[in-house]
């Protein structure tokens, strides 16, 4: 199996690279780099969220085919990316994913329209980096690294501004199962906010809860992928 993982807000395709060497030999792990960052710094930020998605997808559509099964993961924003790269990959003609895992991710239906309603001088640097103390997005003495914040603020930006530019769409619901892991203090994605998910899919759904903040995948980092260990044998069991 191939698990496509894609990145929260800000982040490139590296905080994943960890997880080739923790995760099984059947799994293939496989970041998934986005615009802007990473291996692609070269590139522009994509503004518009179906686009990016459509990108995407004929991107990784050559490997999602020649896998006998793939997964996807996200994080965050990454989460509503990997649940609409499923639509859009089934859109190429490529089979449904075994599963969809989404962490620290509101349902789709749950929006937070507030947070996410950048106005024309929103969101400035000083926001951003609330955000990130908010949210524990980053050790205190990376906050205090004016070099990398520069690097950084920007890309963090375009990512917020690219989360307010999803829009739901009414369809059918996807027939993988989908499986929502949270952190039982995160200040922005609620218990229910999580359990949210279940309507879109006519598949089974779990969630399961992890002491700790937004991310909380840092302290539990061993534990959540051995539940995507275990959820991936049993999606490969359940479909043979």
């Amino acid at each position: 199996m191939t698990l496509f993982c894609l990145p929260h807000a800000g982040a490139s395709a590296n905080v994943y690279a960890p997880w080739r060497r923790l995760l099984p030999h059947w799994m293939t792990v496989h970041p998934v780099e986005l615009p802007g960052r990473g291996n692609r710094l070269n590139q522009p930020l994509v503004k518009d969220f179906d686009v990016l998605v459509a990108q995407l997808a004929d991107e990784l559509s050559a490997a999602a085919h020649s896998t006998p099964r793939y997964a996807l993961f996200g994080h965050s924003l990454g989460g509503l990316l990997a649940f609409e790269l499923a639509y859009a990959l089934a859109e190429l003609g490529v089979s449904m994913p075994a599963a969809l895992f989404v962490s620290g991710a509101p349902g789709p239906i749950w929006r937070d329209i507030a947070r996410d309603d950048f106005s024309s001088t929103w969101p400035t640097d000083a926001q951003l980096m609330e955000e990130l103390r908010r949210l524990n997005g980053m050790p205190t003495e990376l906050l205090q690294n004016a070099e990398l914040m520069e690097m950084v603020l920007p890309v963090m930006a375009g990512d917020f501004r690219l989360g307010a530019s999803f829009v739901r769409r009414e369809r059918t619901p996807l027939r993988c199962p989908i499986y929502a892991f949270g952190g039982t203090r995160d200040p922005v994605v609620s218990t229910a906010a999580l359990h949210a998910w279940q309507c879109e899919t006519t598949a089974e759904f779990k969630t399961q809860m992890f002491d700790g903040d937004h991310f909380f995948i840092r302290d539990h980092e061993r534990v959540l992928l051995g539940r995507l260990e275990a959820l991936s044998a049993q999606s490969v069991v359940e479909a043979a």
